[in-house]
């Protein structure tokens, strides 16, 4: 379809016609424009100018065989039809319909079969509405909840499977539970725990099998706490717990990312 990107197609490959198309009298009116604003061809961008110019015939196309135009209509057609695209046969159709659906309708479309429909409700539903797909089979759909759910639901997310996942509740979760992560299999998570946690809690991760959380942790833990960490196998992580422990500045030392 790049060759043809300066043709007016329709969705079948056919060559756009001005002069049979029934909205046509929109053409003088400046209101569609071959190439840039036209329901018949088979470009999204142009179907979607199209309808932002032409609001009002929306609604009399969201049976239209393409769905490009289906996906289009719905964003622009009145709300009260819409909900009948719910069950449509194409996902980026019913994407469409999922970021217009008020709660109660979207509630049931949070089960659909496609990830980015899932996606798109789990982008507009809010607090326990969200609760059945911090367990979605899709790591997107969860990525999208770990990120939108209120802290207090972070913790049933502790030990999702994906250690993005688990990164986004390490720096999303409140203090209380944050220990409970300082043991992650990711040492991404545990450098997050590292940065996070009070100083005074951070002697638990002394021993921490990553350097850069040691590292970390040197850099943060109160002095009189320092002395496993002085003898580190690491240069760089016993440089910096000698440096604060014998009380000298350690300002020059960066804490790895």
């Amino acid at each position: 379809m790049s060759d043809d990107i300066d043709k007016a197609l329709d969705w079948l490959g056919n060559p756009v016609d001005c002069d049979g198309c029934a909205y046509r009298d929109r053409l003088a009116e400046g209101r569609c424009e071959p190439l840039r604003a036209c329901v018949q061809d088979r470009y999204a961008k142009r179907i979607q100018r199209f309808f932002q110019w032409n609001d009002d015939l929306a609604g009399e196309h969201l049976d239209h065989p393409y769905f490009e135009v289906r996906a289009n209509a719905a964003r622009f057609a009145p709300i009260f039809i819409v909900p009948r695209l719910m069950d449509d046969p194409d996902e980026t159709v019913r994407a469409a319909v999922a970021r217009r659906l008020p709660r109660r309708l979207l509630l049931k479309m949070r089960g659909d079969p496609d990830r980015e429909v899932r996606i798109a409700v789990a982008s507009r539903l809010e607090d326990a509405d969200l609760s059945p797909l911090m367990r979605d089979p899709d790591y997107s759909v969860r990525l999208r909840v770990a990120r939108r759910v209120p802290e207090g639901m972070l913790p049933a997310m502790m030990h999702d499977e994906d250690p993005e996942i688990r990164l986004e509740v390490a720096n999303r979760i409140g203090l209380e539970w944050l220990m409970s992560m300082a043991w992650d299999d990711s040492a991404r998570v545990r450098m997050v725990v590292a940065r996070r946690l009070p100083p005074e809690k951070l002697s638990a991760l002394t021993g921490d099998a990553d350097w850069c959380v040691r590292f970390v942790v040197a850099s943060r833990l109160p002095p009189e706490d320092l002395a496993p960490l002085t003898e580190d196998p690491v240069d760089d992580v016993r440089t910096v717990a000698q440096k604060r422990r014998a009380g000298l500045p350690a300002t020059g030392d960066l804490i790895p990312d």
